[in-house]
């Protein structure tokens, strides 16, 4: 019998206080590309989605909502009959989203505005000529104020699998496709985002980028080094309303079947298995910037 389940992070929507530089930010800095501008509302696209950034005007800064795409194997009323088996309330949308005719529209137990859907239309904007031009919306990392819930459910109902924490009761790393994560939870008494994060290219991107960064007038906050969970090299700054986003690299890829992941090139123990990370950073680096303490 099929499961709902999700396989990518397609979009990332944000409230925000001041659209008109969260859009240049976008554009200018990041190379996306504007696909749409709807009621005020603008909607980014990396290269071929309709969009998989959208900023929406708005008296507060923060997540208006996370947009998933499910694998296709059940229609909306099957995924929604499962949801609300496992009691959870959802609702069915259609046209709710420029590029998207049909969603499901639900919460998960942090608090998080969650939309799923099936298809989404592709745009002809292609990747962006100048900015930093990620190669795609990696993962996002959020504070949940009951985590242990938080990463249940979408272990439960939306198919994700558990790979690695930092610390008990800290970071807890998710993926629903071979990606080392698509979604990190953080321990708290509060929800909110900790950090948005793009893959790049390769090492030659990333240095690229954080000159480019320096340029635009967005210092680094913490980086570059490598990452324990994940492994990946990564820089973190702040687009224009404070939002911490991540460029990275090099990241695991997971394995399921062998339960191990796949070098992105270098591990320190082989094969690399699950664990759980006392440290932040795989060479001791340490920065201003405390990435627990966002």
């Amino acid at each position: 019998m099929s499961t709902v389940s999700v396989f990518r992070l397609v979009y990332v929507d944000f409230y925000s206080k001041n659209g008109e530089a969260m859009v240049d930010y976008y554009t200018n800095t990041m190379g996306y590309r504007i696909s749409e501008e709807v009621d005020g509302v603008t909607y980014l696209s990396n290269a071929l989605d309709h969009h998989n950034i959208v900023i929406t005007p708005s008296e507060k800064t923060g997540i208006r909502s996370y947009g998933y795409q499910l694998n296709g194997n059940l229609s909306l009323e099957e995924v929604q009959e499962k949801l609300h088996k496992q009691g959870i309330a959802s609702t069915i949308k259609v046209d709710a989203k420029p590029g998207i005719s049909r969603l499901i529209e639900l919460q998960d137990p942090a608090g998080n505005s969650i939309e799923l859907f099936t298809e989404m239309k592709q745009t002809t904007v292609g990747f962006g000529s100048s900015g930093i031009v990620p190669h795609k919306l990696g993962h996002v990392a959020f504070y949940a104020n009951n985590f242990k819930e938080t990463i249940e459910f979408y272990k439960d109902a939306l198919g994700f699998a558990f790979t690695d924490k930092i610390g008990e009761g800290f970071a807890n790393f998710l993926t629903c496709n071979n990606d080392h994560h698509v979604l990190n939870i953080i321990a708290s008494d509060e929800t909110r985002l900790h950090h948005i994060a793009f893959q790049l290219k390769d090492a030659s991107h990333q240095y690229a980028s954080s000159d480019f960064l320096a340029k635009q007038g967005y210092p680094i906050l913490w980086g570059p080094s490598r990452h324990t969970a994940g492994h990946n090299i990564a820089t973190y700054h702040h687009d224009p309303e404070k939002n911490v986003v991540e460029l990275y690299t090099d990241m695991d890829q997971y394995i399921p079947e062998l339960g191990i992941f796949e070098p992105r090139p270098w591990h320190k123990e082989l094969p690399m298995k699950p664990k759980v990370w006392e440290a932040l950073s795989s060479w001791g680096t340490e920065f201003e910037m405390d990435l627990a303490k966002i």
